[in-house]
């Protein structure tokens, strides 16, 4: 990789960063202050750091001649992409800014988590060398970004009570948050099947196994089952409110622990993503 494009990366990341920070920053005070400008502001720098997370990743990708999707850094970044993305897509759709108050921290904590990591351009190693790896790993980004989306608003479903009746007469009820949570959990959950159906089927080419319940694989199928668990309870005993926000919680930190916790803390053949 050349130094003008490394240089170039370097530029469109921490931009990115600092992006993110100041547009958490804004929502803390929106939701400090009730500024609607604040809010403006805070969604106006997220889709600026959007664009520029964008590019950031382009230029990676023209200088390491792949799709950057391949090491820790490159799947933090990009997770940190999917849920920008993700965000936006239900900014867009529900106009609740309250919602990022809570989802622009996880999506700060995340880019700042990439930032810690190596940011080293190295070749693939041969398990990665497979046209699966694009289609396994971009729906795990869109799930994984959903899965951070609908812990954001359960946890503003789970603060609800505390805030000000005025507070709450300017963003949805309860009900309508439940609602949003749901539908964005259903979505995420659809592409996290599919990385696990692909995940299963690269394993197959790569090592002659659909399953060897290596531990990113056995807690990949854990987060699996707890959103399964989500939609079971939701759709056949009629579960709402505030044991399904706090099951979506849960959810998500089950993702967060089968993506960072067991590259740091558990030996496993997935520990370059």
């Amino acid at each position: 990789m050349s130094q003008t494009l490394i240089t170039a990366e370097n530029i469109l990341f921490y931009v990115t960063v600092i992006a993110y920070f100041v547009s958490t920053a804004c929502y803390f005070y929106y939701f400090a202050a009730r500024s609607g400008r604040a809010a403006q502001i805070a969604t106006t720098l997220i889709t600026a750091g959007f664009v520029f997370h964008t590019l950031s990743l382009i230029v990676r990708g023209i200088g390491a001649g792949r799709v950057p999707l391949s090491n820790q850094f490159e799947f933090a970044t990009a997770f940190a992409w999917g849920i920008a993305l993700c965000y936006l897509l239900a900014y867009r759709k529900f106009r609740v800014s309250a919602m990022g108050t809570f989802i622009a921290p996880i999506l700060f904590l995340i880019i700042g988590y990439a930032a810690m990591q190596s940011r080293e351009v190295r070749d693939l190693m041969p398990a990665l060398q497979s046209n699966w790896l694009v289609l396994h790993v971009s729906t795990a980004i869109i799930s994984y970004g959903s899965f951070a989306v609908s812990c954001g608003i359960s946890l503003l479903y789970l603060f609800y009570d505390r805030l000000s009746a005025e507070r709450q007469s300017a963003m949805p009820d309860k009900k309508k948050l439940d609602q949003m949570s749901y539908r964005v959990i259903t979505f995420g959950f659809l592409f996290l099947t599919i990385v696990m159906i692909t995940g299963a089927i690269w394993a197959q080419r790569a090592w002659g196994h659909y399953w060897t319940w290596d531990p990113k694989e056995t807690w990949s199928f854990i987060t699996w089952l707890i959103y399964a668990l989500y939609l079971h309870l939701r759709i056949n005993r009629h579960w709402i409110g505030k044991r399904t926000a706090i099951f979506a919680v849960v959810g998500f930190v089950c993702v967060i622990f089968t993506f960072i916790g067991v590259n740091t803390f558990i030996p496993s053949i997935h520990s370059y993503a």
